[in-house]
């Protein structure tokens, strides 16, 4: 795991797991307040989840290019 950009990725998906979690447990409380602030997480979750996606099919392009 040296591989800088493989970290940048993983801090990535940690970022959208995080985001996600921050989602559900603000879905959890179950009023209307709540529900719109599960909404605005789970759109900056489509956000993150698209940059982690982006991240990772660039480090699986120089993979390939590196041979290694």
């Amino acid at each position: 795991m040296d591989d800088p950009f493989l970290i940048i990725a993983f801090i990535a998906c940690l970022g959208v797991l995080f985001i996600l979690l921050m989602g559900i447990n603000s879905f959890r409380k179950g009023t209307a307040e709540a529900a719109k602030e599960s909404n605005k997480f789970m759109r900056w979750r489509l956000i993150a989840q698209f940059g982690a996606v982006v991240l990772i099919m660039i480090f699986v392009w120089l993979r390939g290019q590196t041979g290694g």
